[in-house]
């Protein structure tokens, strides 16, 4: 009995710790890392008192959400998960039938784009910002019902320019990645 007392400790321990890194993991993918079952996962949550994966998405894109400043939250494309006002942030966005080409199932690249471009604005700590100049470069193709999670940093600021590198994964896998120069500037 001593022994199982300790080997859960330690599994709970592992999971807060993946739940803290991978905040999107859901309960069949930890069932999976931890080598227990899904109602192992859902009970030490609970006793945890950590929130299912929605909710814990719910709670944090509240969060973020409130400290935008250089557009609406509403405007950035996916869901803002997390975001550090002036450094970086976090976007989700989960590619459903209409974003994507009828023949090919394959996402349209503007959706991809558009992730990165509102998640760098979103980022940049200033009433006014714009995007002055993007490289950017497709990896892999996504396809409908993927789930793209999206990372902004700013790497440098210059005057009014930010130098924001985003890479969008789906998974492990990087699919997109962008480095953006935002200009911000106040109203005359």
């Amino acid at each position: 009995m001593h022994m199982a007392k300790v080997k859960k400790k330690i599994r709970q321990q592992l999971l807060a710790d993946r739940i803290q890194e991978q905040p999107f993991l859901t309960d069949e993918e930890l069932a999976r890392l931890l080598a227990v079952s899904i109602q192992t996962i859902r009970l030490d949550r609970l006793e945890m008192g950590i929130p299912e994966l929605r909710e814990r998405v719910r709670r944090m894109a509240e969060n973020a959400q409130a400290k935008v400043k250089a557009i609406s939250s509403g405007e950035v494309v996916g869901e803002l998960i997390d975001l550090e006002l002036g450094h970086s942030g976090i976007s989700m966005l989960r590619i459903t039938d209409d974003m994507v080409f009828e023949k090919t199932r394959v996402a349209r690249g503007h959706y991809v784009f558009s992730q990165a471009n509102s998640l760098a604005l979103a980022v940049i700590d200033a009433p006014m910002a714009v995007t002055g100049v993007a490289n950017i470069k497709y990896k892999v193709p996504v396809h409908v019902g993927e789930k793209l999670v999206a990372k902004a940093e700013i790497v440098r600021q210059r005057g009014n320019k930010y130098f924001v590198w985003v890479k969008t994964r789906n998974g492990d896998q990087e699919v997109f990645r962008a480095k953006f120069i935002m200009v911000s500037w106040t109203e005359k």
